[in-house]
């Protein structure tokens, strides 16, 4: 067994002491991960580690050395019984790393536990010691846990493989627990909040139940929801049998929420479904190359438009199908989301199998140049599974079905690739998929969503009703008028501005995103001064708005739309 003990007496200045014990190889070489499963980004955790010594048993120092980024080696170390301790700086707020100060105690041990080539198998036992004045804190986890003296924790894991995939948490919490379908559910959050608990115990049991009702079962024994509520960030990340969330508080549900739940608590409903139904796609459902993973460098799919896509698509039709939010506001959902593709330029460039594979340079890495260069599997991915959705309704079957047999074949031991979804396509229906699914994931035309939305009774309406001032995002600063992103078919960029210039005068008026906004409506040309860095430029603009697409969903047969929406 591998023993970690973890220790937190220096939280003020941000840091944890670990303590790893084991049992060494002749040569043993600790390597810690370079990213985190289900965040695909190559994060670079060992940055923050400091301080690290050995010992042998007698106590005496023994050599380590560093050899590449994240790895160390022992020598001559056959069965003895080593320690090896050092610090971790953790003051990552986001859910892929530590968090570590005198209200909350967040570790990911993906960027904490430094582990050893060769003893990746062996069980792990985590030691957690609190500091007296912390000591009131509570536990949440999805390892197995026991706690005999007030601030000592004992968590069990497997595998070295599970150890890093479940993180936990040590703070004062609002908790509660629940049973979907028979499965014993812990939901928690910490961070300053006044969330309406017996609301959102409502709602998340609904969830739950209705995505292991879709898949049949669940392959998980218990799950835990650990939410951080802040002023204003937002994500998730999926585990096994937990999944860490951060959230604005105000997307928590008040104490006099409404039955139709407000679009900020729609919107953390929507990532609550979205991390929950990852347990099935993407911790059991993989890709093959994704069955075990190499944490030490990139691991490439372009099957991420399946992942993350269908679990956009599922996520929001969840909150539809278990009753949390009404056909009206899902309908209102899926515009945004259809919007959102449409008003996106990146779409004609980049395909969403491309995005996938690209996505260790480009998603996580978004700069002034991506909304030109690049479509997201996230959105797009979204709006392939329901055209396959809909196209496979038509011929008989669903995406559901679809997804239960990805659910039974990883039971099986079977995942998923690059041919998967084509040949399941084929069994459902008895039809060749190959040369409509290339079409969504292997081109940039459009998805064939005017097509399919009348088959279900949706009457879909393409509008071009706004339009963006010269074809720039802008905001006001008190310099002048930032320009965040340029589109290149617009007014501005075509004359030669860019992202980052500050725009300060127009046809010698002082510039406003309002004024900019009046001058795109008229006619002629237009003298614009920005800086670009501390050097002032001139160019002569052409008043344009660049039009942007939008959506009207509306119900025509709502005997169609419900054979669809309610499945």
């Amino acid at each position: 067994m591998l023993h970690y003990q973890i220790e937190f007496d220096d939280y003020r200045q941000h840091l944890v002491h670990v303590t790893l014990r084991f049992l060494a190889d002749p040569v043993q070489i600790l390597t810690l991960p370079t990213w985190i499963p289900g965040s695909y980004l190559v994060r670079e955790f060992s940055k923050h580690i400091e301080r690290v010594k050995a010992s042998d048993e007698a106590g005496r120092e023994l050599n380590i050395q560093k050899f590449e980024k994240n790895k160390w080696r022992l020598f001559n170390t056959d069965h003895e019984l080593i320690t090896v301790e050092y610090d971790v700086y953790a003051y990552d707020l986001s859910v892929r790393g530590a968090y570590v100060d005198q209200t909350r105690l967040y570790i990911n041990p993906a960027c904490l536990c430094i582990g050893l080539e060769g003893q990746e198998h062996k069980e792990v036992e985590l030691e957690v010691f609190l500091p007296d004045e912390l000591k009131h804190f509570q536990l949440a986890t999805g390892l197995p846990s026991k706690s005999l003296v007030k601030g000592r924790y004992t968590l069990k894991a497997e595998n070295y493989a599970q150890l890093i995939d479940s993180p936990f948490e040590l703070a004062d919490q609002t908790r509660f627990s629940f049973e979907a379908n028979g499965i014993p559910h812990e939901f928690v959050v910490s961070g300053k909040h006044a969330m309406n608990a017996a609301r959102m115990q409502q709602d998340i049991e609904k969830i739950c139940a209705t995505e292991i009702t879709m898949f049949g079962s669940a392959p998980f024994e218990n799950y835990t929801f650990m939410t951080m509520a802040t002023a204003d960030s937002y994500g998730g990340l999926e585990h096994p049998n937990s999944t860490s969330l951060i959230t604005p508080r105000d997307d928590l549900p008040k104490m006099d929420e409404p039955a139709e739940p407000t679009v900020a608590y729609q919107r953390f409903l929507g990532l609550c479904s979205h991390e929950y139904f990852h347990s099935w796609l993407v911790k059991f459902i993989r890709p093959e190359n994704f069955a075990s993973y190499d944490l030490n460098k990139e691991g490439y799919t372009s099957l991420l438009w399946i992942f993350e896509g269908f679990t956009s698509y599922y996520d929001d039709l969840i909150l539809l199908r278990s009753g949390v939010i009404s056909q009206d506001a899902y309908l209102k959902l899926l515009k945004a989301q259809i919007d959102r593709y449409l008003q996106n330029p990146g779409r004609f460039v980049q395909s969403v199998s491309e995005s996938s594979f690209d996505a260790w340079i480009k998603f996580y890495r978004q700069d002034e140049n991506s909304v030109n260069a690049g479509t997201s599997y996230y959105n797009k991915g979204c709006l392939v599974a329901l055209c396959l959705d809909l196209g496979l309704r038509l011929r008989g079957s669903s995406l559901d079905a679809l997804m239960r047999k990805l659910y039974d074949n990883a039971q099986q031991g079977i995942q998923v690739n690059e041919r998967t979804v084509f040949e399941l396509c084929n069994e459902l229906t008895g039809d060749n998929w190959v040369e409509q699914i290339n079409h969504l994931i292997n081109t940039t035309d459009e998805l064939p969503l005017d097509q399919l939305f009348p088959e279900f009774g949706i009457n879909y309406v393409l509008k071009t009703d706004k339009s963006l001032a010269f074809g720039i995002k802008v905001t006001d600063k008190p310099e002048g008028v930032l320009i965040q992103s340029a589109r290149r078919d617009g007014a501005a960029a075509q004359a030669g501005l860019s992202a980052n210039d500050v725009i300060i005068a127009i046809d010698g008026l002082k510039a406003t995103a309002k004024l900019l906004e009046k001058y795109s409506k008229q006619e002629g040309m237009f003298t614009v001064l920005a800086f670009r860095r501390d050097e002032l430029m001139s160019f002569e603009v052409k008043a344009a708005g660049t039009e942007l697409a939008e959506v009207e969903l509306s119900v025509q047969d709502q005997a169609k739309a419900t054979g669809w929406l309610q499945a």
